[in-house]
């Protein structure tokens, strides 16, 4: 009960909801580095309504980081990354918890350079309608960010080669 009131307070007082998300290809490797950053508390009322049959999140404090598989499991369900009309799969490779801020580094391979990226980002649009979820996108010379939202979850980007 106590954790539910505290984390009902921190709520209240918790300003904004956005999340990042950095997409780089690495050159020579075809696969795409992919960098995640969200607020840990917000993370943990979305994963309630991700996975609502797992009663084990309930156990999870804003001070105690969630298991790899599940925070995996999670990033690939809620964020969409199609390359070359390719839908990819991430490999979480690492993840830290500081301040409330939950960043998480994964790993995508692809079979190819990128030409065109589709991102779909639903993380926490189904819990606020002020939520934005910032992307960005590098390979080469291309560099383009974008906010999406409630309404707009998924953007594509074509990407130009140098000829």
């Amino acid at each position: 009960m106590i954790k539910t009131l505290s984390l009902a307070i921190w709520l209240v007082f918790h300003p904004v909801h956005v999340t990042l998300t950095s997409i780089d290809y690495v050159s020579g490797t075809d696969s795409l580095k992919v960098f995640v950053r969200m607020y840990y508390d917000d993370f943990l009322l979305d994963y309630q309504l991700f996975d609502s049959k797992n009663d084990s999140v309930m156990n999870f404090s804003p001070d105690r980081l969630f298991p790899a598989d599940l925070l995996n499991n999670y990033i690939n369900g809620k964020v969409s990354i199609i390359v070359n009309n390719n839908e990819l799969k991430g490999e979480l490779l690492n993840s830290n918890l500081a301040d409330n801020e939950l960043s998480l580094n994964l790993l995508y391979r692809t079979n190819r350079r990128p030409e065109i990226i589709k991102v779909s980002n639903l993380i926490m649009t189904g819990l606020y309608t002020d939520q934005s979820n910032m992307i960005i996108v590098r390979t080469g010379n291309f560099e383009e960010g974008v906010k999406l939202s409630t309404a707009v979850t998924e953007q594509t980007f074509i990407i130009e080669r140098k000829q």
